[in-house]
């Protein structure tokens, strides 16, 4: 409205000057000049009005309110626009505060310590109670500051990769403990920060330990008694043999008696040895080899090692491998005992098959390099694919339970994956990965 009238007023001035009426142009120059002047006033106020409004936002003022009720008609809709926003903007911080207060109570009641520091520099942006009793220390202003107390753990959490997770020990005065490190990474402002969980898995590991150690002399336990309870037997019996031998010297049946529970002891006493030289087995393995295998030639040697064995019992063996480059880092020794154990096992579960049939095949899954040995055979039930891999378990009656635990052992040391997938009366797939 203020334009359209002085609009209207500069046109008919204008209208006065073509005229040379220059006395109704003396007469309406006021008029021109208030409204110019109350234009000028008009945008500065608004001005104003904006400026104050823009400081409030800036510094995140969100309780000040603009009058509404004795502002002038001509800026009333501003002042109404400007307390909107402001009560949104109230909204969305106390939403913020209440997350951000919420999310602090939490990881303090967290058992797991958290750790946030900026990466360029090393400051410590935040920790939360968990760690600080966890580490016995009430405050670090820098990651460096951790060296100080603890090298090793200093080392461990700065050289942790974002992504990656690692068992740390913590050093203490008079005692130490084992700890989850997990790592994390994020930006915001231009700056670079790390985040850092440490969890407490010691108790976790010694309970982890504990059961393993009972399942193990559970299973030790049952193997040699097993093997020692006959002997003794046999021994107390031979021993009565004798004595009877030597107070009846024409029983004729003593030294053969004797010839055969010497035999049956020593037997038994080889069984025993065997069993615990395939426990010792299991921690034999340790070291790697490594080099780069073609799986080319890694199937190229089992097949001529294997063939004479799946030509005596008519097994067909096909190979599959559309990628002849196909290679990975590997131990070729420890590998190929590792296929020749599956190939052994997928022998033992065709023999029964009508067609028997073992595909020994490999592919490239993204940076992975997939190996696969999959047979017709009986398979194997659901409940026992989870058991398999346990060492001294074994479906077979005259098996050790050790072949399957060593080819995980070794897969693993390669940093790989072993799988199993298997139906029964269809047949088995071992899945072997390695980067």
């Amino acid at each position: 409205m203020r334009v359209l009238l002085l609009f209207i007023t500069l046109t008919v001035a204008s209208l006065f000057l073509v005229n040379q009426w220059y006395l109704f142009l003396a007469l309406l120059s006021p008029l021109v000049f208030y409204q110019l002047i109350e234009f000028i006033r008009f945008q500065k106020k608004t001005h104003e009005e904006l400026n104050e409004f823009v400081e409030a936002i800036h510094y995140r003022d969100f309780s000040r309110y603009f009058d509404v009720k004795h502002a002038p008609a001509d800026i009333l809709p501003l002042r109404k626009g400007f307390n909107e926003i402001n009560s949104t903007f109230k909204v969305i911080s106390k939403e913020k505060e209440t997350q951000y207060q919420y999310l602090q109570k939490i990881l303090e009641l967290i058992d797991t310590g958290i750790l946030s520091y900026e990466i360029e520099s090393g400051e410590i942006v935040w920790m939360n109670e968990s760690l600080k009793r966890m580490l016995q220390l009430p405050y670090l202003k820098t990651i460096h500051s951790l060296e100080k107390r603890d090298r090793i753990l200093f080392e461990e959490v700065y050289n942790l990769q974002p992504g990656e997770s690692k068992i740390g020990t913590v050093h203490l005065e008079k005692s130490f403990f084992k700890v989850l490190l997990s790592a994390t990474a994020f930006q915001t402002e231009g700056k670079k920060y790390k985040l850092i969980a440490f969890q407490n898995v010691n108790e976790a590991l010694d309970e982890t330990e504990s059961k393993a150690w009972q399942k193990l002399l559970s299973v030790m336990t049952h193997e040699i008694m097993n093997s020692v309870a006959p002997i003794s037997s046999l021994a107390d019996t031979l021993k009565n043999r004798l004595q009877k031998s030597v107070a009846e010297p024409n029983d004729s049946f003593a030294v053969e008696d004797l010839e055969i529970g010497i035999e049956t002891i020593r037997r038994r006493s080889e069984g025993l040895l065997k069993f615990a030289q395939t426990y010792r087995n299991l921690n034999k393995i340790t070291r790697l080899s490594l080099k780069k295998l073609y799986v080319r030639e890694l199937f190229a040697n089992l097949h001529q090692l294997m063939q004479p064995t799946l030509e005596q019992k008519n097994i067909d063996l096909e190979i599959i491998l559309r990628e002849t480059d196909l290679a990975f880092e590997a131990d070729p020794s420890l590998i190929e005992q590792v296929l020749i154990n599956l190939i052994v096992n997928a022998i033992e579960a065709v023999k029964e098959q009508e067609h028997p049939r073992i595909v020994l095949s490999a592919e490239a899954s993204g940076k992975k390099v997939v190996l696969r040995v999959a047979d017709n055979g009986v398979g194997m039930p659901e409940e026992l694919l989870d058991k398999i891999f346990i060492p001294f378990f074994s479906t077979k009656k005259s098996g050790s339970g050790i072949g399957l635990s060593l080819c995980k052992q070794i897969v693993m040391l390669h940093k790989g994956n072993i799988q199993v997938q298997s139906v029964e009366g269809k047949g088995t797939v071992f899945s072997l990965q390695f980067v």
